[in-house]
């Protein structure tokens, strides 16, 4: 997984799976482009992500995760619901806002 983390007034962590860097999907009005300027970071593993995940959940950051392994460890890090989950093209992703 890919993780990226912007500096700002706080945290923004952007978490995607590797196979969706540069890629776009596209629904009715919606979409998804998952830029490497935003997204592509640190490759990290399931464990460091996971760490991170549950760091800035404390430290009041806000999130933007793409694809299924990167949604489901958000899941289980407990920083989202799988009712705050959405789809596009079946690329599952969660915005979450601590």
């Amino acid at each position: 997984m890919f993780v990226k983390i912007h500096k700002s007034y706080r945290e923004v962590v952007a978490v995607c799976d590797s196979d969706l860097i540069g890629k776009y999907f596209e629904e009715e009005e919606f979409q998804l482009d998952i830029k490497e300027s935003f997204y592509k970071g640190e490759d990290l593993s399931r464990e460091e992500t996971f760490e991170i995940m549950k760091d800035g959940a404390t430290e009041d950051a806000t999130f933007n995760i793409v694809g299924k392994e990167s949604t489901d460890l958000a899941l289980e890090a407990g920083i989202i619901e799988k009712e705050g989950i959405s789809e596009i093209q079946g690329i599952p992703f969660a915005l979450v806002l601590m």
